[in-house]
């Protein structure tokens, strides 16, 4: 009988580690836009951008492609998660690099419209409508996270196309877009190049689900298994929508 260290060394396949998978690269995005407001949901925002964060440094993306990321918002400073930053709220916040109007006003597209939702999208959100309205026909990809598909929604972009939403406030996500084939039981749908996700946690899993069909889905596996992240598979998979049914 062999010792148990040399049974263990018998094992070196199913003990490896994984290695890094090469990208697909004929269909790189590059550039990125990330929409903030007053009111955002965190996770919506900081979850998908981790994923993002961790592909473009196992590849060096930033050297190799030129990938950028904008913060986008309609003013200037600091975007609170919180509705009421200045009154004690507790919540975070996040530096915007570029507004509205400075985008607009260099006339540059994107590859990647990122757009969270939150409480804040109860709020006035025209300004952000406006802006989405204006650059989305320049995009290749909308990635419209949980409430964030009210924002697309009330653009019209969504109109007749096939989108999910956050499930807890499916009444009111849902009635900001009448034309919107919408999908009750989904954690996230694909309709053309327009991603939308079901509620807060969900994002992740649309986001590595995007990156799968477009960098390649080793790379979206290696990924997840990079951050230890146990990620949904099947977009049909949606516990939630009988929780808040």
């Amino acid at each position: 009988m062999r010792p148990p260290y040399l049974l263990l060394s018998a094992l070196p396949t199913a003990l490896s580690a994984p290695t890094l998978p090469p990208l697909n690269t004929s269909t790189l995005a590059v550039t990125f836009g990330m929409l903030v407001f007053p009111g955002f949901q965190a996770l919506d925002v900081f979850g998908p951008l981790d994923v993002l964060n961790s592909l473009s440094s196992l590849y060096n993306l930033p050297a190799t492609i030129g990938m950028h990321l904008d913060i986008l918002a309609a003013t200037p400073g600091p975007v609170s998660t919180a509705l009421n930053a200045s009154g004690g709220s507790f919540g975070q916040e996040i530096v915007v690099s570029t507004t509205f109007e400075q985008f607009m006003a260099e006339g540059r597209g994107m590859d990647v419209l990122h757009v969270p939702g939150g409480l804040g999208t109860r709020n006035n959100v025209s300004a952000e409508i406006a802006f989405m309205r204006d650059v989305a026909p320049r995009e290749n990809y909308i990635l419209a996270i949980c409430t964030g598909a009210t924002i697309a929604a009330r653009t019209g972009i969504l109109d007749g196309r096939r989108a999910t939403t956050n499930k807890k406030s499916w009444a009111w996500a849902t009635s900001t877009g009448p034309r919107v084939q919408w999908q009750r039981t989904a954690q996230w749908v694909v309709d053309g190049n327009v991603w939308s996700s079901s509620g807060v946690a969900a994002g992740m899993d649309a986001v590595f689900a995007w990156v799968g069909s477009v960098y390649g889905e080793d790379v979206a596996g290696y990924v997840g298994d990079y951050i230890e992240y146990r990620r949904a598979r099947d977009a049909g998979d949606d516990p939630f929508a009988g929780v808040w049914e």
